[in-house]
């Protein structure tokens, strides 16, 4: 493995160690961060080996792998690895592509986690394969040399699948997820799952936003409509588990979308706020349904919604500012050890009230983990930047002195802390 870390040529060996990542998610990440996270330094008291610690005196060489790459990385690359950005986010340009000279030059200034691309990237089958690898190559040699998240909303269906609607590809298309999850037939979800995984895997994607685990309990809710499987909280559940089981072993990484649930809202929130009405008791045992069901199936991201829940977290933030909703709720009730990731930041309900640096600092000081798509990468990084190093009270009164918890590192296969919350007391 650590051959692998080291790797920074082609995709090719890098891409390869997807393969049936279920397996190794469950017995060697999850198994990390339920342990407490020690090879990280975030932990309930237990020895880490972090300065400070009684086994800060070990060797280098005998400290896991990923604590020794951790320690490698400068302050400036583990707050790059927060934020997953588009290609035109990064460098600049009005349409990105290629991966060229204003790929590599960006990713050597901020060398970004990862990257979302959109049905405007996509203009040929072999261009969009040499994009990706030329974008997976540059970054995997760039900053820490951590290879990246190459992302992509691919639901099925006819309103949310980039590559499939593209018209470029030659792969199974699916009808809305509404419709699959109609029939009841759980291996129905698992083929889509499966199929999307596996094409996406062949083209060079490795984490795919879907699938979609909003319970559709508000009949005039035009934002997921017929992207939920069903209005039904026990069906949707079935179908997500299903699905994401499937797409795991296709070295895809699945990701389930949009915490708390977005089913219920009669809002738009990438026009503005959007607000549930339901009450705590109705959230915590409808709409975690199908979340719960892709987290016990080893999912390893959650998109977290800008959604407010005035009866649940009553602190007037959208849950992807809530600590609340994100510690409280996904982290400690639901029991989700993986990688938090916020739903788009340059959506109406964050942009219409925070400046991008601000919504970024919020995030992670919440329990975030990866910031989608700021406004302004430049001021959301620098902004975070700045608060690390100055040090920002959280509501509990300990200095936050660094960012993020968890981060998959794609080349080691492996999730884990990148930063570290070190406890001050005030």
């Amino acid at each position: 493995m650590l051959d692998v870390l080291s790797h920074s040529g082609g995709e090719g060996t890098a891409m390869d160690t997807f393969v049936s990542r279920r397996a190794l998610i469950s017995s060697v990440s999850l198994a990390a961060m339920s342990a407490g996270l020690g090879a990280c330094g975030i932990s309930d008291g237990r020895s880490t080996g972090l300065p400070g610690s009684s086994s800060s005196a070990k060797s280098f060489e005998q400290k896991p792998l990923v604590q020794q790459k951790l320690e490698s990385m400068a302050l400036e690359q583990k707050v790059a690895q927060l934020f997953l950005v588009t290609p035109e986010q990064l460098t600049g340009v009005s349409q990105a592509v290629v991966a060229g000279s204003a790929t590599q030059r960006a990713l050597e200034d901020i060398p970004v986690g990862g990257l979302c691309y959109f049905s405007q990237n996509i203009t040929g089958g072999q261009q969009l394969r040499d994009l990706l690898s030329g974008t997976y190559s540059m970054a995997s040699r760039s900053g820490a040399g951590i290879a990246p998240f190459l992302t992509v909303d691919e639901e099925g269906g006819s309103l949310v699948a980039r590559v499939a609607n593209s018209g470029y590809f030659e792969v199974q298309r699916f009808p809305n997820m509404a419709e699959v999850g109609a029939t009841g037939d759980e291996t129905q979800a698992a083929h889509v799952g499966a199929t999307i995984g596996e094409y996406l895997h062949e083209i060079g994607f490795n984490v795919d936003f879907a699938p979609v685990a909003d319970v559709l309990t508000n009949s005039h809710n035009e934002v997921v409509g017929p992207r939920a499987f069903s209005s039904d909280p026990d069906v949707v559940a079935q179908m997500v588990s299903a699905e994401v089981l499937a797409m795991l072993d296709t070295g895809t990484m699945p990701c389930i979308k949009h915490f708390p649930g977005h089913g219920d809202t009669a809002g738009d929130s990438h026009t503005g706020a959007v607000v549930s009405s339901r009450s705590a008791e109705e959230i915590r045992t409808c709409e975690y349904k199908p979340f719960q069901a892709g987290i016990e199936a080893g999912c390893p991201f959650v998109m977290v919604g800008h959604i407010e829940t005035p009866n649940l977290a009553a602190d007037g933030l959208p849950a992807s500012l809530s600590k609340t909703m994100i510690t409280d709720e996904l982290r400690g009730r639901l029991g989700f050890g993986g990688v938090v990731i916020s739903d788009s930041f340059v959506m109406g309900a964050i942009t219409q009230r925070y400046a991008s640096a601000d919504a970024a600092v919020r995030f992670i000081q919440s329990g975030g983990d990866m910031v989608l798509m700021p406004e302004d990468l430049q001021d959301a990084y620098q902004g975070l930047l700045e608060a690390v190093n100055e040090g920002v009270k959280t509501a509990h009164g300990k200095a936050w002195y660094a960012v993020g918890r968890y981060i998959y590192v794609p080349l080691a296969v492996i999730l884990c802390a990148i930063a570290l919350f070190e406890k001050v007391a005030f």
